[in-house]
């Protein structure tokens, strides 16, 4: 009865490979499946006679299957498992005595079974994607520019400084004692999710850290003061914001902080706090207390929708601090991606700090009038809007500012020559004009919903004669890092035009060609021996959809049938960005892989608005008003997990110097992926961001296994991790206290994109007896 059991078994495992295989086949993939299957099959044939060729002919089916593997992709454990996993324990079942006593012929089975152990046991020991190296550790610039005139133990800006270097000089933590952190405190916020909330409710912010106080915000906008030394709460403040269905994103990445030199110290609202809301609010508040300073804008609240043509609630707010800069705030604001044609302006304005007067605004889509717009006009719709970071150079007047796209992303026809100029892009703007000074775009006729979403980061670069260059670092969710110089947008880093796939929809087209950088993380096109899955079925299933959708590489235009844009609308990077250390003048990253498929679907295929969502990070989106809506998914395999094998997460230094990647490690397990907590290190998305310290030391958390870690930004090396009690999607900070204590803090609090734990809690961490 058993062997019996084991025969139909292998026969339903054959018909179920010997479908899917032919199915391959004809679209013009690997035949493996359709041979194996006849090898099942006849596995089955004989088992059901109970002849000895049964465990002969299965011990063909395993070293066969190892000897396609090991053709196809080496000895990459993660992938050499999930390919044989099945076909081994079937094997080990065979040799079991209530089996082969009955059929003979267990030698050739053991034999084989024994092979593909072994290559399995070796296999783990090696790690093809592994980079090994070392960044240079002498002191270039011992007296970079910082970017910022502030105590070394403050983070008085998102990215510290207006530089956007996450980067401290504080070195009390370093490789040899970061083993050694432990909590200090823990402080929880109390704002967590809502049922009524939108399925993006994440926390993303990065506390400030003025003497003695921390400030922050939370997803629905509270700020928030804490003592720095304790977790003490000071004061809350809570904007009401309320609910709205119709927001994509509930989130705060940050606050801005201004010190007013006209107003004594001690004296109300000598220094302030400027909270963006996610009602399309900029609010002025007392650092010291709360309170709301009244004499900004309207009663201290600046409404952000003036100017807007459409004013639909939900639709247009600001999730990142804004840039506080020579006297005046500069502000961008996010817009729901493919929602519709009638989205609200990306203009980027900038106010006067005190008053909230309008000082001048730049609109994309009308770039060469910057004067303050009349009451009687409004702002361009829908133009490429800025929804991260900008960084600021008061020394050469500039704000640079990372831009996106219109609405909607993935079809193109009808962009007026401005919009095509500015689109995910980085542009240069006059500081105190709003003129443009330069551009530098890094998508052409984007048609992939490739923003430019990380803060660039400013230091400068020293040359081998000895010269520094003011340089700017531009990461892209495409993976090329750009590297320019800052006054002029000329690449420092070569910048190259590559041929890029054609064929765009009836209507729309393709640029012939796209940007490169010669710093990039961009991942080698994807092949179907790519194609992943936990066990050989789920693969097939993968293998059959890579050729049933359309891919050409980088840049596969979206279609109707369907296209893999690899990397995807994810990000290599996001906007965590990147860290550097302008003094070893070093980069530490954490790019990330995930293909995304983009499907275009006509109008009139598309259900009446009742019936779906208007719009989504992923599903269907509808781009309101536009010929087509786009249906957006991860490229995932029935059991939803990846369709491209792993690693999908690493850890990376570069020399900025040389433009080299000097290391490049897998980060992150799959303890929080699966069911089972296991702490296999596959290498997994992450979002957020990194830090450094003058210690030597890089600190990440952003992986969707819920840790904050601690890395030698030398080699790498991890050296230490903490495990928290939600998602840590935020980039870390540090400061000191006045006991010159070093803390590290970190907010955790999950993100619902990638599916980290949900939370609300801020920690912080030092050393011991410090």
């Amino acid at each position: 009865m058993l062997i019996s059991t084991t025969a139909i078994l292998f026969a339903v495992i054959a018909i179920a490979l010997g479908i899917g295989g032919a199915w391959l086949a004809a679209l013009g993939g690997s035949w493996y499946y359709l041979i194996v299957a006849i090898g099942f099959l006849l596995t089955a044939i004989f088992l059901f006679k109970r002849h000895p060729a049964a465990l002969g002919i299965y011990a063909l089916v395993i070293l066969g299957s190892l000897g396609w593997a090991i053709h196809e992709i080496g000895f990459d454990w993660w992938q050499l498992g999930t390919r044989g996993g099945v076909i081994v324990l079937l094997g080990l079942w065979l040799l079991t005595p209530w089996i082969w006593r009955k059929t003979g012929g267990v030698l050739p089975l053991a034999f084989a079974v024994l092979v593909a152990l072994g290559v399995a046991g070796y296999s783990m020991f090696q790690d093809p994607h592994d980079i090994v190296g070392s960044l240079p550790t002498k002191q270039v610039a011992a007296n970079a520019d910082l970017g910022g005139n502030m105590p070394p133990g403050d983070w008085q800006q998102y990215g510290r400084t207006p530089y956007g270097q996450r980067y401290s000089p504080l070195a009390q933590i370093t490789p040899e004692n970061v083993a050694s952190l432990k909590v200090a405190w823990t402080y929880q916020t109390g704002d967590i999710k809502q049922p009524e909330d939108v399925g993006e409710t994440t926390y993303q912010v990065t506390p400030l850290k003025v003497r003695d106080t921390l400030y922050l915000c939370t997803p629905h906008n509270w700020a928030i003061a804490l003592d720095a030394a304790t977790g003490k709460e000071k004061w809350k403040f809570d904007p009401k914001v309320g609910f709205n269905t119709d927001r994509q994103h509930q989130t705060c990445r940050g606050v801005s902080y201004y010190a007013d030199p006209a107003i004594p110290p001690g004296q109300p609202c000598a220094e302030r706090v400027y909270l963006p809301t996610s009602d399309a609010r900029l609010i002025a508040l007392d650092a010291a207390n709360g309170q709301i300073c009244t004499f900004f804008a309207d009663n201290g609240t600046l409404h952000l929708e003036q100017g807007m043509q459409y004013t639909p609630a939900g639709y247009y707010y600001s999730t990142s601090p804004p840039v506080v800069a020579a006297g005046k705030i500069i502000v961008g604001g996010a817009v729901n991606d493919n929602y519709s044609i009638h989205e609200q302006s990306g203009v980027i304005r900038a106010f006067d700090i005190n008053t909230g007067a309008l000082i001048w605004n730049w609109d994309s889509g009308n770039p060469d009038v910057t004067t303050p717009l009349p009451p009687d006009q409004k702002y361009t719709v829908n133009s490429p809007n800025s929804w991260s970071v900008s960084s600021v150079d008061e020394n050469l007047g500039l704000i640079y500012v990372p831009l996106g796209n219109k609405v909607p992303d993935q079809y193109g026809a009808g962009r007026s020559p401005s919009v095509e100029k500015y689109s995910s892009s980085i542009t240069a703007l006059d500081l105190n004009t709003g003129q443009v000074r330069w551009v530098r775009q890094t998508v052409h006729h984007d048609l992939w919903d490739m923003d430019v979403p990380a803060q660039p980061v400013l230091l400068d670069i020293t040359k081998e004669d000895g010269t520094a260059v003011p340089a700017l670092v531009g990461p892209t969710k495409q993976g090329d890092i750009y590297v320019l110089d800052r006054r002029t947008g000329e690449a420092i880093i070569p910048v190259k035009e590559v041929p890029a796939p054609g064929g765009a929809v009836a209507g729309d087209f393709t640029a012939p060609t796209q940007p490169v950088s010669g710093l990039s993380f961009s991942p080698p096109p994807l092949s179907e021996k790519d194609m992943w899955g936990i066990t050989m079925f789920d693969q097939l299933a993968c293998r059959i959809q890579f050729h049933r959708l359309r891919y050409e590489g980088r840049y596969t235009p979206p279609s109707l049938q369907g296209s893999i844009i690899y990397p995807g609308n994810f990000g290599t990077f996001n906007w965590g960005s990147v860290a550097v250390d302008p003094v070893r003048q070093v980069m530490f990253a954490m790019p990330t892989y995930l293909a995304f498929t983009s499907k275009l679907v006509p109008r009139e295929d598309v259900p009446p608005p009742g019936e779906v969502t208007k719009g989504s990070e992923q599903g269907l989106n509808r781009n309101e008003g536009a010929p087509y809506a786009v249906l957006l998914n991860p490229f995932l395999s029935p059991l939803g997990i990846p369709c491209q094998a792993p690693p999908w997460g690493y850890v990376a230094g570069v020399d900025l110097r040389t433009g080299k990647t000097a290391y490049k490690h897998k980060n992150g397990t799959i303890r929080d992926m699966s069911p089972i907590p296991l702490p296999f290190k596959v290498g997994v998305p992450g979002i957020g961001g990194p830090m450094i310290t003058a210690g030597g030391v890089a600190f990440l958390g952003a992986a969707v296994d819920d840790y904050l870690r601690a890395y030698d930004l030398t080699t790498g090396k991890q050296l230490w991790e903490a495990r928290l009690p939600a998602g840590g999607q935020a980039t870390p900070m540090t400061y000191t206290t006045d006991d010159d204590r070093q803390f590290v803090i970190i907010v955790a609090g999950g993100h619902d994109s990638v599916g980290t734990k949900p939370g609300d809690y801020v920690i912080a961490y030092t050393l011991p007896n410090s």
